[in-house]
């Protein structure tokens, strides 16, 4: 029997009424297991208002007293982390460990989150003019809202409402459709961790309930993490309508393998980093740039390391590696693979007709390698999200970083090499908001920001770390004088303020 995944408002489960229903699939066997109620934008009011509502109280709360939810919170997630690995294997189809890793670095914003009481700390200078006082402190915004991405659907939304509701703000998450049941437990857990009706709210939808959030009234600021159009709709929308944002948008990531590197290291890197939760993630690499002769062992290498993934249902143990999230995903997946040869690339391996047995409805695709693709071929200038991995050739270093720094992107990107100098030249040089050194996917701990350069972000803050804390928070100054009692009334004055 397929089931139903409702909204969450208000602190409770509140049907769909809207009428419309969306298909969640089981990507491993490509069956509809559950359908999810798609919002209204009247169903988007009702849970902006039931946040609005909550702020009045939570707003004001103390620090300990929503620390105290929080690591009821912190340890809630970690009791049930197989059951939210579960459920986004059953409906993303990463492998469970894949899964499993993903709930811990979600957990990692948690953990942040219960520190908030040091991240809020304002500042206070005294006697700026006889007895005046000068003190910064920060406050919460009011409504938020997050939209998030069906490729971490746990771990992205982690990244955001712990640390705006340590703020001190209501949340309005708005997590992708295709699969909706983790973003309903992680409430559900909140709510047993002692979060107050309306803090914390969930309601599904398509561009209906995306529209409603970015230009409702009430909203404050919008996170959201995606593809680069849609990130850029999100930053001018929202921007429009009064609101902060930052849009977390798409990515080609490149890796730059020197002659001094070690080889087998990098094709390791390589073939984690492309293939790792097939290719579904903002941090993947997806594009190698081999530097001198080294291009011909490396690409063999990689081969040899990707030719025995093994490729299954994520709730197998044995898999490495699962399905894509769609048969629509991985048709247009498919079709940058297939078109290669035509655009002058030497498919070294060719995923395109992948099937598993006994799965064979399955959203299945193998791993699939490309060698000396050109930059204007549709494998490089477009963002696959896929199992595929480009390889391109340059002669020199400098060659290199300039066809890196040409792309309109500016996620993560990785250097391989023994040498220390030029990965420190690297770093400066390289147009790009996250770098990794012999390091392939340079995912920030909790305690840095996330955040790319280019298209791939739209926004000055990036997510969760400091600027997490300053993007859920305003400023404000507040200058005081308390005169002493003795001092007799000086009377009116005109002139400027004399700070000396």
């Amino acid at each position: 029997m397929v089931r139903t995944v409702h909204h969450w408002i208000g602190g409770k489960t509140v049907e769909g009424t809207s009428g419309e229903f969306g298909p969640v699939t089981d990507p491993a066997t490509g069956a509809v297991t559950t359908r999810v109620a798609l919002a209204s934008a009247e169903e988007v009011d009702a849970a902006v208002s039931a946040a609005r509502a909550a702020f009045a109280t939570w707003g004001l709360s103390s620090l300990s007293a929503r620390t105290s939810v929080l690591f009821r919170y912190r340890a809630l997630l970690d009791a049930h982390r197989d059951e939210l690995a579960g459920l986004i294997t059953a409906e993303h189809g990463k492998v469970h460990s894949d899964a499993l890793g993903e709930v811990a670095r979600g957990l990692e914003i948690v953990e942040l989150a219960c520190g908030i009481t040091t991240q809020l700390k304002g500042e206070l200078s005294t006697q700026v003019s006889a007895g005046v006082d000068v003190a910064s402190i920060r406050q919460p915004l009011g409504v938020v809202a997050g939209i998030t991405p069906f490729n971490f659907p746990a771990m992205v939304p982690m990244w955001m409402f712990p640390l705006a509701i340590a703020c001190g703000n209501t949340f309005v998450l708005k997590p992708s459709e295709k699969d909706p049941s983790a973003a309903v437990l992680l409430a559900e857990l909140a709510a047993e961790a002692g979060l107050p009706d309306g803090v914390l709210n969930v309601v599904h939808g398509d561009r209906v309930a995306v529209d409603a959030l970015l230009s409702h009234p009430d909203v404050a600021a919008v996170s959201f993490v995606g593809s680069t159009p849609i990130a850029r709709h999100v930053h001018a929308t929202a921007s429009a309508n009064g609101k902060r944002v930052q849009a977390l948008g798409g990515a080609k990531n490149h890796m730059l393998v020197l002659p001094d590197a070690d080889l087998d290291a990098a094709a390791d890197a390589a073939v984690s980093a492309a293939y790792g939760s097939a290719g579904e993630r903002c941090m993947a690499i997806s594009a190698v740039v081999a530097v001198g002769a080294i291009g011909d062992e490396l690409v063999a290498r990689i081969k040899d390391r990707a030719q025995k993934i093994k490729i299954g249902p994520g709730a197998d143990p044995d898999s490495e590696m699962g399905p894509l999230i769609t048969a629509a995903h991985r048709d247009r997946v498919a079709s940058y693979v297939t078109g290669a040869a035509a655009q002058g690339a030497e498919v070294v391996l060719d995923g395109t007709g992948h099937t598993v047995e006994g799965f064979e409805d399955g959203h299945w695709i193998g791993i699939s390698l490309l060698d000396r693709v050109s930059t204007d071929s549709d494998a490089y200038r477009d963002e696959i999200f896929g199992p595929v991995l480009v390889v391109l050739r340059a002669d020199t270093y400098e060659e290199g970083v300039a066809l890196m720094n040409a792309s309109p992107y500016g996620n993560g990107t990785a250097i391989f090499t023994r040498d220390g100098g030029v990965a420190r030249r690297f770093q400066l040089e390289i147009q790009a908001g996250m770098v990794g050194v012999n390091v392939p996917i340079p995912v920030p701990v909790g305690y840095h920001s996330f955040g790319g350069w280019k298209d791939s972000l739209f926004g000055d803050h990036h997510v969760y770390g400091n600027d997490g804390v300053r993007f859920y928070t305003r400023a404000k100054v507040v200058t005081t004088r308390w005169p002493d009692p003795a001092d007799a009334p000086s009377g009116v004055d005109l002139g400027f303020p004399r700070n000396h």
